[in-house]
């Protein structure tokens, strides 16, 4: 418990450390963010009350400090693009880029694991070097160009999928659902696919040479169940770790990939609130981006007890 209420506490910080940077970087961009509320032909008279309005002619710590006590009751604004509650405009983009993160990282669990094992297993054969040729090759495509190809061939050439993504909720119609989402989910998933499938068969390899795998051997068990049931476990702790970090990797993929194909989540809303200087909505966007990465983290701190009981015991004696 001691761990767990250090970890929170670490939590906490972050979060609140990435929110003032945030707020404080965002306010010494160059330009009035007044002139961008009001519009371009405003006059003096009107940019003065539109930032006595948003709160733009007080010092940056006594806005933060305001912006923090909405933000701690709940009182999160109302946007300044959009003129609707930054509540109402998360809980519509929100959903989209979570099915969005969560499903590119499913696939690319479900592609890279089986391939990390099997390339161990074939390590330094004709399949291994097949497979990491491919792998590092998918690594060095940039999202953008990747969704551009895939864009041009699965939509303009074949006719498979619709060119721009006009997304679907899955409670609406899960077809069309899974289909505005095929492209940005492939987009954003291949160059997780090649990550996690290298740090997987590095640690494969490496546990496949223990003695205890020696000794499954000696004992008769078959292939799969010494892969499946001994070697896969204490080789998942680089690929755990991997994917915890990349969520970093899948946020700021996931702003290129909702821009490249006009999907309504946090990402293009992101964009399009620091384009109109909304600072609400920018600075909301932030929090979720940044608790949600330090989140997920203290789980897989958490799951690593779980994996191996000698980090428990580790930490029980701190």
């Amino acid at each position: 418990m001691k761990y767990v209420r250090q970890r929170l506490i670490q939590l906490v910080v972050v979060v609140m450390a990435v929110t003032l940077l945030t707020f404080t970087f965002l306010r010494l961009l160059p330009g009035d963010p007044a002139i961008s509320i009001a519009g371009i032909g405003a006059s003096e008279q009107q940019l003065a009350e539109t930032r006595a309005k948003w709160g733009l002619d007080q010092p940056i710590p006594v806005q933060y400090v305001k912006w923090l006590g909405k933000v701690l009751t709940g009182n999160l604004g109302i946007s300044s693009a959009y003129n609707v509650k930054v509540t109402t405009l998360i809980s519509q983009r929100l959903p989209v880029t979570l099915y969005l993160m969560f499903y590119a990282m499913l696939l690319s669990l479900i592609i890279a694991i089986p391939l990390g094992i099997w390339t161990a297993y074939r390590a330094n054969r004709p399949t291994d070097r097949i497979v990491s040729s491919i792998s590092f090759a998918f690594l060095s495509i940039p999202n953008y160009i990747l969704g551009v190809v895939l864009v041009f061939i699965f939509s303009l050439k074949l006719g498979w999928l619709p060119t721009l993504s006009k997304y679907v909720s899955p409670w609406t119609d899960p077809v069309e659902h899974f289909r505005s989402l095929v492209l940005p989910v492939v987009t954003l998933a291949v160059a997780q696919v090649a990550v996690f499938q290298r740090l997987l068969r590095a640690d494969m390899v490496a546990t496949l040479q223990n003695d205890f795998i020696t000794l499954a051997r000696a004992k008769g068990m078959s292939t799969s169940r010494i892969l499946f049931r001994h070697a896969l476990r204490p080789s998942t702790f680089s690929l755990i770790t991997a994917a915890a970090v990349n969520v970093g990797a899948l946020i700021g993929g996931a702003v290129i990939v909702e821009t490249i194909f006009a999907l309504p989540g946090m990402g293009d809303l992101t964009v399009q609130a620091i384009f109109r200087r909304d600072f609400l909505v920018v600075q909301f966007c932030v929090v979720i981006f940044a608790v949600g990465f330090v989140l997920v983290n203290f789980l897989v701190d958490l799951l690593y007890n779980v994996l191996d009981p000698r980090i428990r015991h580790a930490r029980a004696l701190v």
